[in-house]
């Protein structure tokens, strides 16, 4: 029976049918964007997959656990040949260094804990690649993030994925409404990570049971202050270990090795107290340390906003919500009280440890998954 273009509308909301329908998805290799693309050319979509090269990946080969080293290139390639749509890799080292790279490296050295991923989906994913997928003249983008995107009164909103252990909201409160409008995200309503690699099995794909990714991209071993040292050598000053009272407890290695909230690994042991990182001093090359309660605090200042609710962002002069601090800490009642069209203070009602300048707040509804955007936290 033919489709009624008038009143009918495709899975990805389309009034045509799905073969007039061209969709880039963006590969990584990975199970999560293997199954949106097969899933997608498999229901007859006009699909073209598209990997990112994101750095030196002969350099990455042997890395395993990074998202796009060369070995996850492969893998995309392999399924866009079993499926039968056409897969392009591309060059993206330069953006990606300029865009990620660098901020990541200098955001260290400032004493901040930056979230790479975000800035990623922001500054390369979700723009420039965007973009490209326009350029091939598709109708839509697909990605393989656990969240939903939903038709709401005004337009698309993003909402939590249905599965809360895979959800990806906080690593993409950054996506605009203009963005979000052409973005597709088609596992954000499944029940759990299972589910999606049972499709991957009922697909034939050979990356079925390949391991999740845990670490940044560029970063496969986790060594943060690695990384830092070979972008921008010299980083690792030395410094001293200083008690908020004003003891000197020893020397480090330099402050890139250290992160706000952390207790392991301070190097200090003999002491009668457990004492944690609640400050650091780049100038100074100061880690400054002391008891737990001294990481509470319930004011977040955050910039750069992006705000996805309905009415303008500084047309309230305090919004109620729920927010996350951190990308494994549940949403918290907070109030939002604006301070410009995109800059804020947050008032968490319950005080939190750890709050990290380089982190996101992302914003909540309260009670409803939707997501209403977020901010960086940039100071301490």
């Amino acid at each position: 029976m033919p489709l009624d273009r008038k009143t009918e509308v495709n899975s990805l909301g389309f009034a045509k049918p799905p073969s007039e329908t061209r969709v880039v998805v963006a590969m990584s290799g990975g199970v999560d964007s293997s199954v949106v693309a097969a899933k997608l050319a498999e229901e007859g979509y006009d699909v073209v997959g598209v990997t990112l090269q994101l750095y030196d990946h002969g350099a990455a080969l042997a890395k395993k656990g990074a998202c796009c080293a060369g070995i996850d290139i492969h893998d995309a390639r392999r399924v866009a040949e079993d499926m039968g749509f056409p897969h392009y890799v591309l060059d993206y080292e330069n953006i990606f260094r300029d865009a990620v790279i660098d901020e990541f490296a200098d955001s260290y050295l400032a004493g901040a804990t930056p979230v790479p991923c975000i800035r990623c989906n922001e500054r390369v994913k979700f723009k420039d690649l965007l973009e490209t997928a326009k350029d091939l003249e598709a109708d839509c983008m697909a990605t393989g993030h656990y969240i939903q995107r939903k038709d709401g009164e005004n337009g698309p909103e993003l909402h939590s994925a249905a599965d809360p252990a895979r959800d990806q909201s906080y690593f993409l409160f950054s996506t605009t409404p203009e963005q979000l409008d052409y973005l597709r995200f088609p596992l954000g309503h499944l029940p759990s990570k299972d589910a999606t690699r049972d499709l991957a099995a009922r697909y034939g794909l050979r990356v079925a049971d390949k391991p999740d990714s845990q670490d940044i991209c560029f970063v496969p071993d986790g060594n943060y202050a690695g990384v830092i040292e070979k972008l921008r050598p010299g980083a690792a000053d030395p410094g001293r270990i200083v008690h908020v009272d004003g003891r000197d407890l020893g020397a480090h290695e330099g402050v890139i090795h250290y992160t706000i909230g952390q207790r392991r690994g301070l190097g200090i042991g003999g002491l009668s107290e457990p004492l944690y990182v609640v400050k650091l001093d780049v100038e100074a090359k100061q880690v400054i340390v002391g008891p737990k309660e001294l990481l509470a605090t319930r004011t977040v200042p955050v910039r750069e906003v992006n705000w996805l609710g309905d009415a303008p962002f500084a047309s309230a002069e305090e919004w109620h919500v729920a927010v996350k601090v951190r990308s494994t800490r549940p949403p918290r009642e907070a109030v939002i009280r604006p301070l410009g069209p995109d800059t804020a203070e947050v008032e968490l009602l319950t005080a939190e440890e750890g709050v990290a300048p380089g982190q996101a707040c992302v914003f909540y509804e309260t009670g409803s998954s939707r997501v209403l955007g977020g901010g960086w936290i940039w100071r301490g």
